[in-house]
């Protein structure tokens, strides 16, 4: 297998740019389940690995990780916070280290920024996770679904200028604002759902260059659209069940790059429709949003 290339972060640290995702189809699973799929994706290379609090499957990580013997210097692990109101991070950072069975994580995220009941409660989450490099729990703290609004706010009064920004994106989905901001301020960005213009939103637009380009390559069109992400320096977050799914993406992704004017192709194309997973919807019914004005439900 190919190595996967890295992308270094304003804080010197280094990620990898290609991640083995634990939310959509590993979503709430159960932890023999979850164990079984971390284990598949080591095994396969994704060293890489992306969680959240709110997947409810870190204890499966966790096992999986142990089961599987890898040093954990092999490994990138990233976690999230929810960021809701008045949350105490540091002990919601605590609990998901147990869950793993780790000292550390590589990445911390800040995992939707409208959860906080407010700018100024969103702020507090921030100071919150500016706190936690110091304890050497964490190497490197991030936000997850921030728009512009929501990252210049945060900036008036940031310490630390969060490392990446993990947003939903694909060619139906590019938030070019937001991509262009985060370029702007050294921001990173990690995309998830990048298959989903060929996995849920066909038939579209970019149907025919997806199919034109794998054809030139000799890949998948998965290849194509994790590509697309890597040669924009892009983190590209995947998932799959399927041993050689995931092998083929550490050899044949790795082994070719789009040329400028395929990226552009794709931009172009993608331009010509609309298309947003239901992480957002999800997040908002679940655990509130103070733009859209809905309340978190009762506990």
């Amino acid at each position: 297998m190919a190595a996967v290339p890295s992308l270094k972060l304003n804080d010197g640290n280094e990620i990898p740019m290609l991640s083995y995702g634990f939310g959509t189809a590993n979503f709430m699973g159960q932890d023999k389940d979850i164990a079984n799929a971390t284990v598949l994706a080591l095994n396969n290379g994704f060293y890489h690995l992306d969680c959240a609090e709110c997947y409810r499957n870190e204890s499966g990580v966790g096992a999986g990780i142990k089961a599987s013997g890898v040093e954990r210097s092999k490994l990138y692990v990233t976690t999230k916070v929810v960021g809701t109101i008045d949350q105490d991070v540091a002990a919601t950072l605590d609990a998901s280290l147990s869950k793993l069975g780790l000292e550390y994580v590589d990445l911390y995220l800040v995992h939707v920024p409208f959860s906080a009941g407010s700018p100024e409660g969103l702020q507090k989450i921030w100071e919150q996770m500016e706190a936690l490099p110091a304890t050497g729990k964490v190497k490197s703290i991030g936000v997850s679904n921030f728009e512009v609004e929501d990252l210049e706010f945060i900036l008036k009064a940031a310490k630390i200028v969060p490392a990446i920004n993990q947003i939903e994106f694909h060619p139906y989905l590019q938030q070019r604002e937001v991509v262009d901001f985060c370029r702007q301020k050294g921001i990173a960005i990690s995309a998830y759902s990048p298959l989903s213009a060929i996995t849920q939103a066909r038939p579209g637009p970019a149907d025919v260059a997806y199919a034109e380009l794998a054809q030139k390559y000799g890949v998948t069109e998965g290849d194509i659209a994790l590509r697309w992400c890597l040669d924009q320096d892009i983190v590209a977050i995947t998932t799959s069940k399927s041993e050689e799914r995931l092998r083929g993406y550490m050899t044949k992704t790795l082994s070719f790059k789009l040329q400028p004017l395929e990226v552009e192709r794709l931009r172009i194309v993608g331009t010509n429709k609309h298309h947003q997973g239901m992480g957002i919807k999800y997040m908002t019914m679940t655990f509130g949003n103070y733009k859209t004005g809905q309340a978190a439900p009762a506990q």
